[in-house]
């Protein structure tokens, strides 16, 4: 029974479900559609990162003896889209049945849903076995829940799972080292260098082919050195766990001018398309630790931020879309400012963030969540704005990692479903973890008038408006408490400046597509 075998974009593994039983006679089918490079305008680092990964990946299929059925972005008669592609190969090669694993995207999942119906051939749609936790494993955790924390679904994958556990009790004797992984980072501790993947032949032609095609898209497309194969990923890993973990955990989120990377793993692209597994990483970093290479808070952090956080929000992801998106709890209805495109602010921290961006194609979670992210918030930002934007700039966004972690931990857009507060902050917050503040003619020690942070005049803004939505949330109520003592001409100014800042802002809307 020959079968046509789609292998996505995001899906580069020989683990993966749909390729598990490839029998002879069998065809596997890769295409690069325009359709995937233009949704959203992607970084064009991006859009090579995941062209380049897939053709490296087809060729170690054939490698292996496989039939590959590869259709290049800019081959004659390719219909840009993934129902054109696969119609079109089917007509080919006369499958018997069409096998794949469930895509990561809603969008993309409707679609193949469709396919049998409108190509008569039988269409089986298997589980993604990449992650620790199936859907249906999450959907059993989040019954009956009215809100999720991360926090315990993550230790019920710690006893599930082994990882960092002794017998039937954490290692260390608590489940979580956040407390231990909030320092700034002194001046006087080195940065290591990180581990880059020239180009080779491959990768260079998809460079070409990026620039030529996508030429007004966001971001800059070299230098380029990101690893596209399994064996380049797996030196990233070894590199990361040798020369980076051990200050991971400690200065995990704290920020530097000019050192966008720090000690993270910068993985994150590699497990998103399937150059490395989940279970992998984790292991690594725990044999780390078990050796002594490694103290546990930042193991614990790292290990936090995939068996827990990667996994907890694609669960939120597949629990409630289509819905998810459309949810605005807070009303937020303002324009993105121009700037997160451009990088032209007078905000350092802002500048600063977006520059790293275009260059790399990457930020961290600090960077993400407490500078582009809190902006946002703050200015009242729609949340599909701001979701567009992340979903278009990182090299390792992706609808269902990107839109739980904005919606809901960044914009609190779902109200609350995810996250238990609004991570509203002032300018002091990015002034005690980083050194853009040194470099801004805004002051965090400014709170109102000439030279005041935006930051400190947005902060009290949003809690006013907000009061209605928020007033009651626990987790806010020191800053509530301190908002009542405010006098009727204090909230009066802070309207007045607040709102003077935001109808200053360019709201001109980013032209990207191509």
């Amino acid at each position: 029974m020959t079968a046509l075998r789609l292998v996505l974009g995001d899906q580069l593994s020989r683990d993966l479900a749909s390729l598990s039983d490839l029998a002879a006679g069998d065809v596997v089918l890769m295409a690069e559609v325009a359709d995937e490079t233009t949704y959203v305008g992607h970084h064009k680092q991006k859009i090579a990162f995941v062209l380049a990964a897939m053709r490296h990946f087809a060729e170690a299929l054939r490698r292996d003896g496989v039939t590959v059925d590869y259709v290049q972005l800019d081959e004659a008669g390719n219909t840009g889209s993934f129902p054109g592609e696969i119609a079109r190969a089917v007509a080919r090669h006369r499958p018997e049945r069409i096998v794949l694993t469930e895509p990561g995207e809603w969008r993309v999942l409707e679609m193949m849903r469709a396919l049998e119906a409108d190509l008569g051939v039988k269409v089986e749609i298997r589980d993604d076995t990449r992650f620790f936790a199936t859907r249906g494993r999450f959907r059993r955790w989040a019954a009956d829940r009215q809100s999720y924390r991360m926090e315990y679904f993550y230790r019920e994958m710690r006893r599930e799972t082994g990882i960092l556990m002794d017998g039937e009790k954490p290692v260390g004797g608590q489940w979580n080292f956040d407390h231990d992984n909030r320092a700034r980072l002194p001046r006087d501790i080195p940065v290591p260098k990180r581990r880059r993947t020239p180009p080779d032949p491959i990768t260079a032609e998809v460079l070409v082919l990026v620039a030529r095609r996508f030429p007004h898209h966001f971001g800059d497309l070299e230098p380029f050195g990101w690893a596209v194969t399994r064996e380049d990923a797996l030196a990233a890993l070894d590199h990361f766990v040798a020369d980076c973990l051990e200050r991971f955990g400690t200065y995990q989120d704290a920020m530097r001018a000019g050192e966008p990377f720090l000690f993270h793993a910068l993985i994150s692209p590699y497990l998103n398309v399937g150059l490395l597994d989940p279970r992998e990483a984790c292991a690594a970093a725990e044999a780390a630790y078990r050796a002594g290479r490694a103290p546990l808070n930042a193991v614990e952090g790292f290990v936090r931020q995939i068996l827990g956080w990667r996994e907890y929000v694609r669960g939120i992801y597949w629990l409630h879309m289509p819905d998810y998106a459309a949810i605005n709890a807070l009303g937020a209805r303002r324009r993105l400012p121009w700037f997160y495109w451009s990088g032209e602010t007078d905000l350092n921290c802002i500048r600063t963030v977006v520059e790293d961006i275009r260059r790399t194609a990457y930020a961290h979670h600090i960077q993400r969540l407490m500078v582009t992210g809190v902006f946002a918030l703050l200015a009242g930002v729609e949340p599909a704005e701001i979701e567009e934007w992340y979903l278009a700039v990182f090299i390792d966004a992706y609808d269902w990692v990107e839109l739980p972690n904005v919606h809901g931990m960044v914009m609190f857009a779902d109200g609350g479903l995810l996250a238990s507060k609004p991570y509203a902050a002032s300018g002091a917050y990015i002034d005690r973890m980083s050194d853009y503040c040194a470099g801004c003619v805004y002051s965090p020690a400014v709170k109102s008038g000439p030279g005041a942070c935006p930051f400190n005049l947005l902060y009290w803004h949003f809690l006013l408006v907000n009061e209605p939505t928020l007033g009651r949330n626990p987790r806010l109520a020191m800053p509530y408490r301190t908002l009542a003592r405010f006098s009727d001409e204090r909230r009066a100014e802070i309207v007045r400046e607040a709102e003077a800042y935001l109808e200053s802002l360019d709201d001109r809307a980013p032209a990207l597509q191509p």
